[in-house]
C-alpha cells in the first residue's frame, strides 16, 4: 500500500496552501512569515492556527509535538482564521484544479502492480470534496481510499492515525509493507510515527531538500514520477 499526500505531492497547488494560510492569518492581524507555513503545512489547519497563536504568545512547541500538546484557549480564534482560509482554498481548487504531472500515471502503475493506492491529507472535508469532485480519482478507479483529518476525528499529522486507519480499512496487516509519500515535514513525521517501511519526501511542493532532510525519511526524490523506478530498484 502506498499512501500519497494531496497538495504539493499529487495535486498541483502553486504554493496555494501556504499562501492561503498566510493570507488568512495576515487578514486577521497575525503576522507570520510565509515560509513558516511552508514548513508546517500538511497538518490539521485548525490545530495549526492554534499552534501558531500559542507560539505567538510565547509557548514553546515544536511541530513534532503539535497533536500531543493542544491549546484549547486559542480554539475560537483559530476557527475564525480557519474559516477564512477554507473559503480561499476551496475557491482556488474550483478555479484551477490539476493533478501533479505524472501522478495519475503512477496511480495506474500501482494498480498494474497490485499496490493499493490511498490519499491522505491535512485538509478538512470541504476542501477534500472540492478536490475529489474535480479529479474523480476514486470514480475513475485510480484510488482505493481517500482520507482526511475528519476521518480521524481531527487528529492529523504528525500523528500516524490516517495511515493506520487506511491499513485497517483495506486489510493491510504489515506496516513495513506501507509506503508514505509527501512533500512536508508533517508527512515524513506521520510516516515515521506509523512505522512505514518506506518514508519518501518529494520536492514538488513547498519544501526544499534541506528542509525535508531534517526529518525522518528513507528517501527524498524530485516528484512522485520517480516512485516506480525507486520501488523497483529496491526489489
Amino acid at each position: 500500500m502506498i499512501v500519497f499526500d494531496l497538495s504539493g505531492t499529487t495535486v498541483s497547488d502553486d504554493d496555494a496552501v501556504a499562501k492561503c494560510l498566510h493570507g488568512s492569518a495576515a487578514a486577521h492581524g497575525v503576522e507570520v512569515p510565509l515560509d513558516f507555513f511552508r514548513r508546517t503545512i500538511g497538518t490539521n489547519k485548525v490545530h495549526l492556527y492554534e499552534y501558531l497563536l500559542a507560539r505567538q504568545d510565547g509557548h514553546r512547541i515544536g511541530i513534532e509535538d503539535m497533536e500531543s500538546i493542544r491549546y484549547p484557549e486559542y480554539h475560537r480564534r483559530a476557527l475564525t482564521l480557519f474559516e477564512d482560509y477554507s473559503q480561499r482554498m476551496v475557491a482556488f481548487y474550483r478555479e484551477g484544479l490539476q493533478p501533479m504531472p505524472g501522478a495519475e500515471d503512477v496511480f495506474r502503475w500501482c494498480r498494474s502492480e497490485g499496490i493499493l493506492v490511498v490519499t491522505d491529507t491535512g485538509f478538512h472535508r470541504d476542501v477534500t470534496r472540492a478536490i475529489e469532485a474535480g479529479l474523480r480519482w476514486r470514480e475513475r478507479g485510480l484510488v482505493d481510499l481517500a482520507l482526511d483529518v475528519e476521518d480521524t476525528g481531527g487528529m492529523g499529522r504528525p500523528a500516524p492515525y490516517m495511515i493506520h486507519l487506511a491499513m485497517y480499512r483495506l486489510g493491510v496487516m504489515d506496516v513495513r509493507q506501507v509506503v508514505k509519500v509527501g512533500d512536508t515535514p508533517a508527512d515524513l513525521l506521520s510516516g515515521y510515527n506509523a512505522g512505514c517501511g518506506m518514508n519518501i519526501g518529494v520536492l514538488s511542493g513547498a519544501n526544499t531538500r534541506d528542509t525535508l532532510s531534517r526529518f525522518p525519511h528513507t528517501h527524498i526524490t524530485d516528484s512522485v514520477r520517480d516512485l516506480p523506478e525507486l520501488v523497483n530498484s529496491l526489489g
